[in-house]
């Protein structure tokens, strides 16, 4: 028999992956409507108004950090290429985040996750986690802080996408089809299968979730302990649940660097 308890946390579970799910439509919603504009750029550069067409495309965001590399995996027409890759596949990655709460200090490993890898050294490189805030705290059923989204929605990302790795690296899932991330894992949010962009989350106590999440770091113990004591500060008013929503006590990534152990 199903215990309130059990059955509270796969309500849980299953409200985090509808939210994802509804991530995925709204991804796709945007894709259209980029194609349409792509349309309708190609008809005015027909007409010959290609220079002020150009000036009024051209974006200003500067966290795009988007590479002019081979694409990998190959990205949708209106998705930019992952960066070239960079880095040692065979070393270990420190990924060092100071915050207004304390420093985090997360360990990869980039022979198991070497696309992750390479995506965060690109993306830290280039200043694109600073002054950045961590948007969503889960208290009930899971237990993550999530950051990686300059835009502060859970819709922003860096332009392009990357591929899920070490998805068995938790192990088997278990008969409802879910494996443990362990306090202290690091993984990638996304959209679904193989969206990884600059989402991850920081899991502060053993979750349940499928393996559907990039599994590519693991926090010191400094880093843990701050993490739990924003999830034990729980969330803000006027979040999507009473366990689901922007932290209380805020979170600002205020300078990320990513460096060979």
């Amino acid at each position: 028999m199903v215990s309130n308890e059990q059955r509270r946390k796969q309500l849980a579970r299953e409200k985090f992956l509808r939210q994802q799910q509804r991530r995925e439509s709204a991804r796709r919603k945007a894709k259209q409507r980029n194609a349409i504009i792509a349309t309708t750029l190609v008809v005015v550069l027909a007409a010959g108004g290609g220079a002020w067409a150009a000036g009024a495309f051209k974006g200003d965001d500067k966290k795009d950090v988007t590479s002019g590399s081979t694409p990998s995996p190959t990205p949708t027409p209106t998705e930019s290429p992952a960066p070239k890759m960079a880095i040692d596949k065979k070393a270990k990655y420190t990924f060092d985040i100071k915050t207004n709460e304390g420093d985090i200090s997360i360990a990869m490993d980039a022979a198991k996750t070497p696309q992750t890898v390479n995506s965060f050294k690109h993306l830290a490189d280039k200043g694109y986690f600073d002054g950045t805030k961590c948007h969503r705290l889960t208290t009930q059923g899971i237990y993550v802080l999530q950051c990686g989204d300059p835009q502060g929605t859970g819709a922003g990302g860096p332009g392009y996408s990357i591929p899920d790795e070490n998805l068995d690296g938790l192990g088997k899932p278990g008969a409802d089809g879910s494996v443990t991330y362990p306090a202290g894992t690091v993984a990638m949010a996304n959209a679904g299968p193989n969206t990884g962009g600059s989402q991850f989350f920081l899991v502060y106590k053993d979750s349940k979730l499928p393996p559907a999440y990039t599994p590519f770091g693991e926090m010191d113990k400094g880093g843990l302990e701050i993490v739990e004591t924003v999830g034990k500060a729980g969330v803000a008013e006027g979040g999507q649940s009473p366990g689901d929503g922007a932290p209380k006590k805020a979170v600002t990534l205020e300078k990320a660097t990513v460096k060979k152990s």
